[in-house]
């Protein structure tokens, strides 16, 4: 199986999406299954899974709905308020949802620089082991050394967004680095070769720009960890179109035996979310 283990849906309206402000004008639109096909099939994927963009029950529901009637869409990593009182039952009522894979918070647009550590917001992580989801962990790299505080805390399956988001454009290095790769330790964590152009000069990067980022990840988590996001549409805020993403990603692995690609291009993907 050979997934694109990160991308997005929505049928956007300002309100809704109020994070897309006016430098994104190119992902101010729908995007939706029929968009993504193409792109999948013409990057010799055979799916994807669809994560939450905006924190919302409806969101949700509407990316469940999506992937039953969408056979390629293989999962959903959706949201919920894992700081509610009554996030058990929360929980209880959405995995009676087989394709729902997962939850993710934009942790990263929290005032509050801390939230990671919270008592309640760990409760409603620790609930998720017992409902066997994996959570995806969304910061910027400035929230790295919380992170590795976090994931020492928590057994459940954890997944990485983005390499932690580092300022590429900026040529931050050894201030992610090192968090960056204190995470490699914990076995639990995993983590997303995504979203990278997004964080570099966009539409000015070269491959060059971002190799570091990716050599590092790969000694960090190796071949049985890292996992391809291509996270559409976001990424065509700084790249011509889907097809430069994936080669991005599909040309620097070009030096990793057939078995270590597979992982990376699905493999992964497939057994941390638990698709058949």
């Amino acid at each position: 199986m050979r997934l694109d283990a990160h991308q997005h849906f929505w049928r956007y309206s300002a309100a809704e999406y109020g994070w897309i402000g006016e430098r994104m004008e190119r992902i101010r639109r729908d995007f939706l299954p029929a968009d993504l096909e193409p792109e999948l099939r013409r990057a010799g994927l055979e799916g994807c899974i669809a994560v939450q963009a905006r924190s919302s029950r409806a969101e949700t529901e509407f990316l469940l709905d999506l992937a039953r009637a969408n056979p390629f869409v293989k999962g959903v990593v959706g949201w919920t308020d894992l700081c509610a009182p009554g996030v058990e039952r929360e929980l209880a009522r959405l995995t009676r949802e087989p394709l729902l894979k997962g939850l993710r918070h934009v942790v990263q647009d929290e005032p509050d620089e801390g939230f990671l550590l919270r008592a309640d917001f760990r409760r409603g992580v620790r609930a998720l082991a017992r409902h066997e989801l994996v959570y995806e962990i969304l910061v910027y790299s400035r929230h790295l050394p919380l992170v590795g505080e976090f994931v020492a805390r928590h057994a459940v399956p954890l997944v990485l967004d983005h390499l932690g988001k580092p300022r590429i454009a900026e040529r931050e290095r050894a201030s992610w680095e090192q968090p960056f790769r204190a995470l490699g330790a914990f076995p639990h964590v995993a983590c997303k070769l995504s979203g990278l152009v997004t964080e570099a000069t966009w539409n000015e990067w070269t491959p060059d720009d971002l190799r570091f980022y990716l050599d590092v990840a790969l000694e960090t988590f190796g071949e049985d960890r890292l996992l391809f996001g291509s996270d559409w549409p976001v990424c065509l805020l700084a790249a011509r179109d889907y097809g430069q993403v994936f080669a991005l990603v599909d040309d620097w692995a070009a030096r990793l035996g057939t078995s270590a690609r597979a992982k990376l291009f699905g493999l992964n993907a497939a057994r941390i979310y638990c698709i058949p």
